[in-house]
């Protein structure tokens, strides 16, 4: 590190896609799920042809905003462009079975579906060439650029509503939001195929806003996106187009959020005049602290590099520190990378679940408060968790530290591949460590939790953004520099790519994460050194390393996080990652991560979880399912002595067709019968009769397979 906070000579970059393939493992058989399922049935959600789901309207969407262009073309000055009226932030047609096809129908950031869905296309097409579903997508583009406007603006919501009240509502009505995504589809595409009409509508859609908000005209304008990704989609277009007006338009939203006087109250205050609207509470802003910090909800409540604390709605902030991780390292600016990582400590020290997820009330679908997460209420939406993977793999860009790594997979094998069915046909929204399902319809404190898994959402952000990260699983498994290759993921590979100026082959075998055993094969010969960096994980207390090149075998222990015992020097542990420099000639590399099931307690501030603790292994949290050990899981107590006496036992299960490593453990099960007297009287005997029993966990992300039953992360212990 310099004085500044930054070594600009660590910075690395994701490889390219097509550098690495997925091979034989864990994440093989996830992407097929998302490559065979999941798009062909996302494409059908999005034309509204899945029966029984939640209509999507995104396509009838486009389709109808490129009529409209095409009328508008033929009529000339004779057309009459449409006047806005608001049809509230989800408009639905009287008769689902007859939606116009003229109108917009959905919520106001429909679009984005399609420019996820597209995104996840091309991560796919990089490494499974497909010409039927690249014939889709190009069907699919030439429908959604046929609506654009000739200005280059691209919202279906205000093409079909009235462009008369375009960009008047940031806050809340998502154009920038739509941006953002479109421009990350748009490049993914791009980058697939080779086909640059999508880019350059993107690109015209962005060029749109830089005059709006940057002209040196007397018509710019002020403003910063409501829900943010713009910021991180403009930097990734930079970088793809070496244009710097993208960037600065990136650093101007950075800069002009949270700035007083508030954009959002003068916005506001301006549509209430020009409406002749009475001024009322922003419904989203009914809690105490949103009171108190207005605009809060939106990361809008003081200037970017004075956040500290991570606030709001969670997905929102998350999508912004990560704009803000990506500018810092573009820019080299150290007071954003020191709010970057004030915000990273505010997240991961007091606001993240065990499960890798975030956010801890449904009020605003927000972060919390310091500590509070609890566990049956918790919001933790799929999209969250996402948005905590791109924040995590920025900030390793920035600086390779393996605490941000450990985040990314917590986040990655948990909470995101929770949200989707192992078929790929269904999905959670939000990810509660804590359900009763005979609750859910009772409870107004539950309503967001749905069980089981929904075929389809209106609001449908999470499924498509669960297929393009798992579809881009090689960009946060790598990164590179000029003279590094850092490991951060460990998935069956192949990778190829040019490290301290040779070539670079390997291969990477694992069974990872029923195994800690994880095997490279560096292929060819060389001359120059070059440096692998694997990552030691944070929960593997030993790991033992093993390597054999030009017939020298050299061996290391890191115990702890250091080494322990080495019998060669040139291995060097920093910040989590063990660096190997050599000059590789058909060598191999052996390394095994101690992965022992540990018992884990929340800090005592988590007053939800006092007394109480889960079980993890590797990277996977555990959590009882009713499937396994019946119903009432709240009367289970782990007994701490017993359980270090017998250990915790594995075994391997089939659920739903895929293997996958349970464990079973010794606890004391309090009076169980329903039968008993145990629902009869409020108040009882404080030391109730208990009996022995053993229990069967499962991992986390794979809950809710197996029919809609209790389940629980976190059990009493003693």
């Amino acid at each position: 590190m310099t004085k500044t906070g930054m070594d600009p000579k660590s910075f690395s970059s994701p490889l390219p896609m097509r550098q690495v393939r997925i091979g034989e493992s864990f994440w093989y058989r996830e992407q097929e799920v998302v490559r065979t399922r999941i798009l062909p049935y996302q494409w059908n959600a999005l034309n509204d042809r899945i029966p029984d789901a939640a209509p999507s309207y995104c396509m009838h969407n486009f389709r109808a905003a490129a009529a409209l262009s095409k009328k508008r073309r033929s009529q000339g000055e004779n057309y009459e462009a449409p006047v806005y009226t608001f049809r509230g932030f989800e408009a639905l047609p009287e008769d689902p079975r007859k939606p116009d096809p003229d109108k917009f129908y959905g919520f106001v950031f429909q679009d984005s579906d399609f420019s996820k869905w597209i995104e996840a296309v091309g991560y796919s097409l990089m490494n499974h060439p497909d010409e039927e579903l690249e014939k889709t997508a190009d069907a699919a583009i030439d429908i959604v650029c046929e609506a654009q406007l000739e200005n280059g603006y691209l919202d279906t919501y205000y093409i079909l509503n009235g462009m008369d009240r375009a960009m008047t509502n940031l806050a809340d009505h998502h154009e920038l939001y739509c941006m953002g995504h479109l421009i990350e589809g748009a490049v993914s595409y791009y980058q697939a195929t080779g086909k640059d009409k999508l880019l350059k509508a993107a690109m015209r859609f962005a060029d749109y806003m830089a005059d709006y908000f940057m002209s040196d005209k007397e018509n710019s304008h002020k403003g910063y996106p409501g829900h943010e990704i713009a910021e991180m989609a403009l930097a990734k277009l930079y970088e793809l187009t070496g244009e710097k007006r993208y960037l600065d338009l990136a650093v101007y939203f950075l800069n002009e959020r949270g700035q007083s006087p508030l954009f959002f109250a003068e916005e506001k205050r301006r549509r209430e005049e020009r409406e002749g609207v009475k001024p009322v509470l922003n419904n989203i802003q009914t809690d105490a602290w949103s009171l108190r910090n207005p605009y809060s909800y939106n990361q809008a409540h003081k200037p970017v590099r004075e956040q500290g604390e991570a606030v709001g709605h969670a997905v929102r902030a998350v999508y912004l520190y990560s704009g803000m991780a990506d500018v810092a390292r573009l820019t080299g600016d150290v007071t954003l990378y020191k709010a970057c990582l004030d915000l990273w400590e505010s997240i991961t020290k007091e606001k993240l679940y065990i499960t890798g997820g975030i956010g801890g009330t449904h009020i605003g679908e927000a972060f919390s408060r310091p500590y509070d997460l609890p566990n049956d209420t918790a919001y933790s939406e799929t999209c969250a968790a996402i948005g905590l993977v791109f924040f995590a793999r920025r900030m390793l860009q920035i600086d390779p530290d393996a605490r941000f790594a450990d985040v990314m997979e917590q986040a990655l094998y948990n909470t995101v591949l929770a949200g989707k069915a192992i078929d790929g046909e269904s999905f959670f929204y939000v990810n509660p460590l804590e359900a009763v399902p005979e609750a859910l319809d009772r409870d107004a404190r539950l309503l967001h939790v749905k069980m089981p898994r929904q075929k389809w959402f209106g609001c449908a952000c999470c499924p498509p953004n669960i297929a393009r990260t798992v579809s881009s699983l090689q960009s946060y498994a790598y990164t590179q520099n000029e003279d590094t290759l850092f490991v951060h993921l460990y998935a069956g590979s192949e990778v190829q790519t040019q490290l301290g100026g040779e070539e670079l082959k390997m291969s990477v075998r694992t069974s990872y994460p029923w195994s800690g055993s994880v095997h490279l094969d560096l292929m060819g010969e060389h001359k120059a050194q070059q440096t692998i960096a694997l990552r030691i994980p944070n929960w593997s207390k030993e790991a033992v390393l093993a390597v054999k090149n030009d017939g020298i075998k050299k061996t290391v222990i890191v115990r702890n996080g250091s080494i322990a015992e080495a019998s060669a020097e040139g291995m060097l542990i920093e910040k989590g990652y063990l660096y190997l420099t050599d000059i590789w000639n058909d060598a191999t590399i052996e390394l095994e991560l101690s992965m022992e099931p540990r018992i884990l307690a929340a800090n005592n501030a988590v007053r939800e979880d006092i007394g109480k603790a889960a079980i993890v292994r590797g990277p996977l949290t555990y959590c009882l399912e009713e499937a396994d050990n019946g119903k009432d899981l709240h009367l289970y107590k782990i007994d701490l002595q017993t359980l270090k006496e017998e250990g915790i036992a594995e075994e391997e299960m089939l659920i739903e067709g895929q293997k996958v490593t349970a464990l079973k453990t010794p606890v004391l099960q309090e009076r169980s019968e329903r039968g008993e007297n145990l629902y009869k009287d409020l108040l009882q005997d404080p030391e109730p009769q208990s009996r022995r029993i053993s229990l069967t966990w499962v991992p986390y992300y794979i809950w809710g397979n197996r029919g809609a039953g209790e389940m629980s992360v976190y059990v009493r212990y003693q």
